[in-house]
């Protein structure tokens, strides 16, 4: 895998680092709001999980699956709920947990579902933001990094679901996803 990579982005310590100083923040923000926590899968699992555990608070978990890219490499634009969440966020503080916020169509749609339920607060933490590709206005409220308009992959990204489980995020090489 590591040949498919044009250049590391990120490397695994500044992940490190990105997670930890999130964790502190978001201990400090839901310290006595008991969240609960809406990982966005699949790419978000490494991240959401090194996450949860460097929050120092009380805190319950679910995901949901949504698909707008399928094998592409660009948002179709509609987005589906493959998998509901199982818990009820009536009167709950929701902290929705993304891997990368790219054209921004998956969280608008994931910002109005949940604000539709009824959660006390929606709020978003995204390990990587990518402005540049930004179709609609929608922002994270917790950003770990910025990263440019580069096809990423690797600690949870995938293309075709491979690289996941690079314990950095690359570049992916364009013959790759061009072919």
């Amino acid at each position: 895998m590591n040949q498919d990579i044009a250049t590391i982005l990120v490397t695994t310590e500044q992940i490190n680092d990105a997670v930890a100083r999130l964790g502190q923040e978001l201990t400090a923000e839901y310290r006595d709001k008991n969240p609960l926590v809406i990982g966005v899968l699949r790419g978000v699992a490494p991240f959401m999980i090194d996450l949860v555990r460097a929050m120092d608070c009380y805190l319950e978990i679910d995901f949901i699956d949504v698909s707008s890219y399928g094998d592409a490499t660009e948002s179709s634009g509609a987005v589906t709920v493959l998998k509901d969440i199982d818990s009820d966020v009536t009167g709950r503080h929701v902290l929705l947990v993304e891997d990368i916020v790219d054209t921004g169509r998956t969280l608008e749609k994931l910002l109005e579902l949940f604000a539709g339920r009824g959660a006390a607060s929606v709020k978003v933490c995204s390990l990587l933001d990518k402005p540049e590709r930004r179709i609609v206005n929608v922002t994270a409220d917790y950003i770990g990094l910025s990263v440019p308009n580069e096809f990423v992959v690797g600690y949870g990204l995938d293309f075709r679901q491979q690289y996941r489980n690079l314990p950095y995020i690359g570049v992916l090489k364009p013959e790759i996803y061009q072919n």
